[in-house]
C-alpha cells in the first residue's frame, strides 16, 4: 500500500485497457511514439524514444499545441503546425553516471494507460554497483487542457551515491522566436503568423517524501542528493501552455494563472481531476464487444484517441488527418472530420461536435474567398485546411515513386463543400440543437448549396455537369460528373432548400437578416429545386450501377488478385499514367456514397455497386477499408465487413505496421467506430426516434454502446445469441425505435427488449423500377 501522497505509478491491472511495450525497437519507435501519444485536444505529446537515439536529455518527445501555425519561406510555403518546445527533457544522473543514456538497461517497459489517459513508463540501471529503479508519469489534462503533468519515482534499490535531476525545456523550433523569458514565464512568438506561445512551470523534488526546500527552481534546474539503498526521489513537474495571436495582448497571464489554479490543487488533485474525465468519456463512448478481444482492444484504442483529440472549448481549432500525435500533413484539416469524426462527436460528444463545427462556421469567409477566386458563388472550403480557411494544400510533393508530382486537390477535389454540409446535417438530426442551426449551420448549408447552384453547368442535353473534379479516388484527377460529388451536391442544394424553409418558418426576423447579408431572395432558392433535379448522377436506370465518373467503364479492367501480397501502393506498381487509364481505385468512391447515402440507390442496387467497385479497390488510403466495412456492414456482409474492419485496426495496431512515424489516422478510428455502431448496430435516424438493424459477425457475442440522441441518452445492447436488443432510455423525453419494420415506443427510464427477426436478412435484388428516396440522412 503506498503512502499518502504517493505517485500512482501502475498501470490499470486490467490488460485489455493498456497498451504495453517491452524493450526498445529502433524500427519500430517511430509507430510506437504516435500509438503512445497522449493528447487533450489543446496539447498533444508523443511517445517516448530511446536514450541512445540522439537525445542528450533521454526523455525526447514532441509536444503539439493546437492552432499554433507558422508559415515558411519560399512561394509555395503552407501554414505547418509547429512544435512547441519540449517540457519532458531531464537529465538523470547516479554517481556521476548519465542514467538515461545507458544503451543498456533492464526491465524497460512502456505502457499505455487507455483508461485514465495516462503514459507510464519503467526501466532499472546497473551503474557503479548500484542499482536504481526510474518510474514516470505523465499527462495531459482532460480537465485543464492548458496543464502538463510529469512525474518521476526513483528507487535505490542497491548501493548508494549522488543522484541529481536536471530539468530543462527544450529547444524550440525555429520557427519560434524567445521574446521574453523569466524564472517562471517564457514567451516566444512565430515568424509569420502572428502567433505567440506562453509557457509556465513549476517543479518540486522530495527524497522520501519530505521536500529539500528546492520547490520551483529557475530553469534549468538542477538538484542533487546523496541517497543510499531504499530511499526514493520524487520529481514532479507541472507545465501550462497558451496561445494567442499578437494584436490580442500576451497569452502570459492566462498560462501563469491556468498554472496557479493546478498549483492550487497540487499534482494529485490534477490527476484525480483528469482521471474522473476519462471515467466519464469511458461511460459516453465506450463500445464493449464480448467474443472478440481483438475487435475490443481496436474500439478502445480508437475511442482513447477519438476523446483526446477534441477540445469542445475552442471553436477555432479542428482535428487533423492525425491528430496531435504527430505532424503529417502538415497538421491540416480534411474532409476526415466531418465523414469519418463526426459521427462519434454527434452521438457520444455533441459538445465537441458542435465546437468542430463552429470551426467550420469561423472559417466560412474563408470559403467563400476561395468560391470567389475560382469564379462561382457561395462557399467552396479548403480541401486543406489550417487556422483561417484559407485553401492550404501545397502546390507539389513527392510522391511514392520520389518523384514530384503537381497537387490537383486544392483546386479539384471540391467535393469537401458537401462534405461539411453533410456534416452539418447529421449533427442537426442527431442533436436537434436549433441554437447551432439557426446562428451558423443554415448559413453553411446556404452558402454550400449556392456553390454547387453555380458549379453544376447546363448543357445541351439538358443535364446540369460538374466537370473538372477529383472525387475521393485520387488516382483519377479532371474527371467529369464524378458520381459521389455530383450526387452529394444535389444532397446538398436540396438540404440548402430544407435550411431556408426552416428558417424562414421558425425564425423569421433572424432570416430577414441572413437573407438580406447574404443577398439571398426566394426566386434564387426556388431555382435551386430544378438545378438539383437535373444534374447528372451517372446512374444507369437500366443495371442500377453508378459509373464513378463520365468514362470511368471505357477504362483499362486490372485484376487486382494478380497483385496481392504488393508491398507498395497501385500506383507505384502500375506507374501513375497507367493507374490514371485504368479502373483501379485509390480508396472508396461510389461505395463512400452508398456508406453516407444509402437511399440515392435504387432498391436492391446498394449490392449491385459494392460488388461492382470493391474487386476494383486497391485501398490506397487509410481511409478506405473502413468505408468498405461499413457498406459492407449495411449490406447485412458481416462476416466480410468483420475483415475490413480488422484491416482498418491493423493501419495503427498491426504489428507490421511501419507507416506510423506522422502520427496515427484519425479516419481509420473514426471509421472503427462507424463500422461498429452504424454497420453492424445498423443505427440509423427518423424524425422521432432511431432504427436499428443489428446484424452483428459470428464470434460477437454482445455489443453494448452508449449513445446521445436528441438530448437523449440511450444504452444499446445487441445480443445475438437471445435474438434480442435492448434499449433504455437513461436521461430525457419518450423516444420511438424502429427496427424492421415495426415502431416501439419507450418512455423514460424503460428497458426496452426487442425480438430481432431472421439475422440473415436477404438483399433485395435489384428492381430496375424503383426510385431513389429524398436524399436524407
Amino acid at each position: 500500500m503506498r503512502r499518502s501522497g504517493q505517485i500512482p505509478f501502475e498501470p490499470t491491472p486490467d490488460p485489455a485497457w493498456r497498451l504495453d511495450a517491452v524493450g526498445d525497437d529502433a524500427l519500430r519507435e517511430s509507430s510506437r511514439q504516435s500509438r503512445f501519444a497522449i493528447s487533450n485536444g489543446f496539447l498533444g505529446v508523443r511517445g517516448e524514444c530511446h536514450p541512445s537515439h540522439g537525445d542528450p536529455f533521454g526523455t525526447a518527445s514532441r509536444t503539439l499545441v493546437a492552432g499554433l501555425f507558422d508559415t515558411g519561406e519560399g512561394s509555395d510555403a503552407v501554414p505547418t503546425l509547429i512544435p512547441a518546445p519540449d517540457w519532458l527533457q531531464l537529465r538523470l544522473t547516479f554517481g556521476g553516471s548519465v542514467l538515461l543514456r545507458q544503451p543498456e538497461y533492464e526491465g524497460s517497459f512502456h505502457s499505455l494507460d487507455i483508461k485514465r489517459g495516462l503514459l507510464l513508463r519503467s526501466c532499472r540501471f546497473s551503474t557503479n554497483g548500484a542499482v536504481v529503479h526510474v518510474r514516470a508519469l505523465r499527462l495531459v489534462s482532460a480537465r485543464r487542457r492548458s496543464v502538463g503533468l510529469q512525474t518521476l519515482r526513483l528507487v535505490v534499490e542497491k548501493g548508494e551515491g549522488e543522484i541529481g535531476i536536471e530539468a530543462v525545456a527544450g529547444s524550440p523550433d525555429p520557427a519560434l522566436i524567445l521574446d521574453d523569458q523569466d524564472p517562471d514565464l517564457s514567451l516566444w512568438r512565430t515568424h509569420r503568423s502572428r502567433k505567440q506561445l506562453a509557457m509556465t512551470e513549476a517543479i518540486s523534488v522530495r527524497v522520501d517524501g519530505v521536500s529539500p526546500g528546492l520547490e520551483a527552481r529557475s530553469r534549468p534546474g538542477l538538484w542533487t542528493a546523496h541517497v543510499a539503498q531504499g530511499q526514493d526521489v520524487e520529481f514532479m513537474r507541472l507545465v501550462s501552455f497558451h496561445v494567442g495571436e499578437r494584436e490580442d495582448g500576451s497569452p502570459g497571464p492566462a498560462a501563469s494563472a491556468d498554472l496557479e489554479a493546478a498549483n492550487g490543487v497540487g499534482w494529485t488533485g490534477v490527476l484525480k481531476e483528469h482521471e474522473a474525465a476519462w471515467t466519464g468519456r469511458w461511460a459516453a463512448s465506450e463500445v464493449r464487444i464480448e467474443g472478440d478481444p481483438e475487435a475490443q482492444r481496436a474500439l478502445r484504442f480508437a475511442a482513447f484517441h477519438l476523446n483526446g483529440a477534441a477540445n469542445p472549448e475552442d471553436e477555432r481549432v479542428s482535428i487533423a488527418a492525425r491528430g496531435l500525435t504527430g505532424t503529417d500533413y502538415a497538421g491540416h484539416v480534411f474532409w476526415d472530420m466531418e465523414i469519418f469524426l463526426l459521427p462519434f462527436y454527434a452521438l457520444t460528444w455533441p459538445e465537441a461536435a458542435r465546437a468542430l463545427l463552429m470551426y467550420r462556421f469561423h472559417t466560412l469567409d474563408g470559403a467563400r474567398a476561395k468560391a470567389k477566386r475560382m469564379g462561382w458563388s457561395g462557399a467552396l472550403y479548403a480541401w486543406e485546411s489550417a487556422d483561417t480557411g484559407a485553401e492550404v494544400t501545397p502546390a507539389h510533393a513527392v510522391g511514392p515513386d520520389r518523384r514530384v508530382v503537381d497537387i490537383l486537390s486544392g483546386t479539384q477535389e471540391q467535393h469537401i463543400s458537401a462534405d461539411v454540409a453533410y456534416a452539418v446535417w447529421l449533427y442537426w438530426v442527431v442533436t436537434g440543437d436549433a441554437e447551432f442551426m439557426r446562428d451558423a449551420g443554415i448559413e453553411i448549408l446556404l452558402e454550400t448549396a449556392r456553390f454547387w447552384a453555380s458549379r453544376a453547368t447546363l448543357e445541351d442535353d439538358g443535364r446540369r455537369h460538374i466537370r473538372g473534379v477529383i472525387g475521393p479516388d485520387e488516382y483519377h484527377d479532371g474527371v467529369d460528373d464524378n458520381a459521389f460529388t455530383n450526387v452529394m451536391a444535389r444532397w446538398n442544394i436540396e438540404r440548402g432548400r430544407d435550411a431556408a424553409d426552416m428558417m424562414r418558418t421558425r425564425w423569421p426576423e433572424a432570416w430577414d437578416d441572413l437573407a438580406t447579408r447574404l443577398g439571398v431572395d426566394a426566386s434564387e432558392i426556388e431555382g435551386w429545386a430544378e438545378i438539383a433535379a437535373t444534374i447528372a448522377s451517372g446512374l444507369d436506370d437500366a443495371t442500377g450501377l453508378y459509373e464513378q465518373f463520365e468514362g470511368y467503364g471505357d477504362l483499362e479492367a486490372i485484376d487486382l488478385e494478380a497483385y496481392a501480397g504488393r508491398s507498395v501502393p497501385m500506383d507505384v506498381v502500375l506507374g501513375r499514367e497507367r493507374t490514371r487509364r485504368s479502373q483501379v481505385i485509390k480508396q472508396a468512391d461510389v461505395v463512400a456514397l452508398l456508406a453516407l447515402l444509402p437511399e440515392a440507390f435504387p432498391v436492391g442496387a446498394d449490392a449491385v455497386n459494392f460488388d461492382h467497385y470493391a474487386p476494383r479497390c486497391s485501398h490506397g488510403s487509410s481511409l478506405s477499408t473502413a468505408m468498405h466495412g461499413l457498406a459492407a456492414a449495411r449490406l447485412g456482409r458481416s462476416e466480410m465487413a468483420l475483415d475490413y474492419f480488422r484491416r482498418t485496426a491493423a493501419i495503427d495496431l498491426g504489428e507490421t505496421t511501419a507507416a506510423l512515424a506522422g502520427g496515427v489516422h484519425m479516419a481509420a478510428l473514426g471509421g472503427l467506430w462507424m463500422t461498429a455502431v452504424l454497420g453492424f448496430v445498423g443505427l440509423s435516424f427518423r424524425e422521432d426516434g432511431i432504427g436499428l438493424r443489428p446484424q452483428l459477425p459470428a464470434t460477437w457475442t454482445a455489443l453494448r454502446t452508449p449513445l446521445q440522441w436528441q438530448g437523449r441518452t440511450l444504452m444499446i445492447e445487441v445480443d445475438p445469441g437471445k435474438r434480442c436488443v435492448h434499449v433504455h432510455v437513461e436521461t430525457g423525453e419518450a423516444m420511438a425505435v424502429h427496427v424492421g419494420v415495426a415502431r416501439h415506443w419507450l418512455e423514460t427510464g424503460q428497458t426496452l427488449r426487442i425480438e430481432l427477426g431472421d439475422p440473415a436478412i436477404a438483399e433485395p435484388a435489384f428492381d430496375p423500377s424503383s426510385s431513389t428516396a429524398g436524399h436524407r440522412l
